[in-house]
């Protein structure tokens, strides 16, 4: 488990309920990557993360992906690719994140939460780059070929 601001307490103390994720990894064909802004009045806003949001109950993590990615980015996702899950002990949560990679989907972006979106390659060039997001990057570079990238 990735613990992000270690040296912050954690909100809820040790038997806090974690939180479900579903998180979408939009690539297109050249490789570059989707990151969104954390929107204004959020934690940690201004960071760069990969969209998505809380799994509500009775919702699959691909029904809420879908679901927020149209609420937050305006995009229809075509097939959804379950590719791994990551925890993280934020200090305000909790959180297990499934990220799943989206090849296709309809629609132009458009940040509904007064975000901002950067398509980015390896290495990245927004910052500062939100602790949960540093995996993917560092799996990017492994699959791409980067060893001892940094981020």
């Amino acid at each position: 488990m990735l613990v992000a601001d270690g040296d912050r307490p954690r909100e809820g103390g040790p038997d806090r309920k974690e939180v479900e994720v579903a998180v979408g990894v939009l690539l297109r064909p050249d490789g570059a990557f989707l990151l969104t802004s954390r929107p204004p009045g959020k934690v940690y806003e201004g960071y760069w993360e990969f969209p998505g949001g809380k799994v509500e109950p009775g919702e699959s993590v691909e029904e809420a992906l879908r679901r927020e990615l149209q609420e937050e980015i305006g995009v229809l996702i075509g097939a959804v690719h379950p590719w791994r899950v990551e925890r993280v002990d934020y200090p305000h949560a909790l959180v297990c994140l499934n990220f799943c990679k989206v090849h296709d989907w309809t629609g132009e972006l458009h940040m509904h939460e007064g975000q901002q979106f950067a398509w980015q390659q390896l290495p990245v060039t927004v910052q500062p780059v939100l602790p949960g997001t540093v995996p993917v990057l560092k799996w990017f570079a492994e699959e791409r070929g980067f060893g001892g990238a940094t981020f």
